[in-house]
């Protein structure tokens, strides 16, 4: 019988020898991705000096996920995860590697750049479906999967405070191509993470439907669990005009606060530091958490947060926002996919995260075209202005409707345990 005690514990899912290792792993490898973004985005912004050009770098980056990530949702339900994730870590570590003879040799071009992020973005289509739905087998106690998908989201963002801190140290000092080698190596250790893990031997589907019957039976689901849909409805309004405002933070970093490398580093790093404090807040969650009103409220301070940074005309007035906003920024998505992860059906888990990551990948790609060219037209910081009051208006519509779903499936919980108790 789990404790209180344990119950309340932040790390209680490292009790877990597998989610250990595939935690050690991944943390490693998401500081060097981290590293390889912010240098990418240093890399185009001072070729450039157009903010349009670095939403098109993440459009090329993230649009094919978009493409491709319905047939990763169904690769991670038909085919055994661990060896989907050798395959696209591999791939991942030698994208790395051709970034960093490129600019190493220093006769590299915009387009050769933006060709291997589209190779980038056709992996993480069948990275992340299958990344996500893993932890579940990671896991021995099912009792510990929320407080698992919590230390997930705080990886994430530690690695977003370490990586770009590092990387704007490593580009003034000793250049990109760096950056890009040390993402490469650090792949390596998920890769050792994956094959150390002791998982059952994976037992294939009984049946092997058409492709086109697996993505009809997951629409299907998604109409009939429509708190399900409105959550990855929401998402796909967050990505389109709110997420992007990452894309924006070269531009204030040279531009608004003229600043280097360094300068963008730090509030890339402020931000992750503010991220780190909320994913630990989400860890200590208990299970009668709310999470709904978590998901609400993270909404509305990401606004405010964004709508105080597009206001700042320095670089240190700017960083307490940029840490309001980490506090907020990735606690949407991070509720988002816990609440789908304990509510889809286990046969469905790896589509449903398709359609999130088809969702996140499809409508960020657009946010960032949309964020660059509208900065161009009316600046940087009247579009995170405007980012910020799209934020708050999010949380408005959506609050209403789901709130309102949680009390419909409250009403059935509570209606099966009067049956229940009856019989």
């Amino acid at each position: 019988m789990t404790t209180e005690a344990e119950r309340s514990n932040a790390f209680r899912a490292f009790r877990n020898r597998n989610y250990a290792l595939f935690f050690a792993g991944q943390s490693t490898s998401q500081i060097g991705t981290w590293m390889q973004r912010t240098a990418v985005s240093w890399v185009i912004y001072s070729i450039t000096h157009s903010a349009s050009m670095l939403g098109l770098a993440v459009f090329a980056q993230q649009f094919p996920s978009f493409l491709f990530s319905l047939l990763g949702g169904i690769a991670s339900d038909r085919y055994d995860r661990r060896k989907i994730l050798l395959l696209t870590q591999t791939a991942s570590l030698i994208q790395s590697v051709l970034l960093a003879i490129l600019t190493f040799t220093n006769h590299y071009m915009i387009w050769e750049i933006m060709a291997l992020s589209v190779i980038l973005g056709i992996v993480n289509a069948f990275d992340t479906p299958a990344r996500q739905p893993m932890v579940h087998d990671l896991v021995s106690n099912k009792e510990d999967i929320t407080n698992a998908l919590a230390l997930n989201s705080a990886m994430v963002n530690i690695a977003r405070l370490v990586g770009p801190a590092l990387s704007g140290i490593v580009l003034q000092s000793f250049g990109a191509h760096t950056c890009f080698m040390l993402n490469a190596v650090s792949f390596l250790a998920v890769l050792a993470s994956l094959l150390l893990l002791k998982l059952p031997p994976f037992i294939p589907p009984v049946t092997q439907k058409k492709v086109a019957t697996e993505l009809s039976e997951g629409f299907q689901y998604l109409r009939q669990t429509p708190r399900i849909g409105a959550i990855i409805l929401l998402m796909m309004c967050m990505a389109m005009f709110v997420f992007p405002y990452d894309t924006l933070t070269p531009v204030f970093a040279k531009t608004i606060f003229n600043g280097d490398a360094r300068t963008f580093g730090y509030i890339a790093s402020a931000v992750g530091l503010g991220a780190v404090t909320g994913s630990f807040f989400l860890a200590s969650l208990k299970k009668s958490a709310d999470l709904t009103n978590i998901l609400l409220i993270s909404i509305g301070v990401l606004g405010a947060g964004l709508m105080g940074f597009s206001q700042c005309t320095s670089f240190l007035t700017a960083l307490p926002f940029a840490v309001i906003i980490g506090i907020a920024s990735l606690t949407p998505a991070t509720v988002s996919i816990t609440i789908i992860q304990i509510e889809a059906a286990a046969n469905m888990r790896g589509r449903v995260m398709s359609y999130v990551a088809m969702a996140y990948f499809g409508m960020l790609p657009l946010g960032s075209l949309l964020a660059g060219a509208a900065s161009q037209q009316i600046s940087a910081p009247w579009t995170m202005l405007l980012q910020g009051a799209i934020s708050i208006i999010i949380m408005l519509i959506f609050s209403r409707y789901l709130k309102r779903e949680r009390m419909n499936k409250k009403e059935i919980v509570e209606a099966e345990h009067i049956v229940t108790d009856k019989v």
